[in-house]
């Protein structure tokens, strides 16, 4: 999941500089989705394996 918010970050970037605005915004919003989702997971899983412990 982290790969495909980094991919979309490259796209914005990409699309910024060339000049196309709206998608560069698109990307960048499904990017910022995309880590809050990762940064979610990420932490479940990590108090469910120290609960495991």
């Amino acid at each position: 999941m982290l790969r495909y918010t980094i991919i979309f970050v490259i796209i914005a970037i990409v699309a910024g500089v060339l000049g196309f605005g709206g998608i560069a915004g698109a990307a960048a919003g499904i990017a910022k989705i995309l880590f809050y989702v990762f940064l979610v997971l990420f932490i479940i899983s990590l108090i469910r394996g120290l609960v495991k412990k």
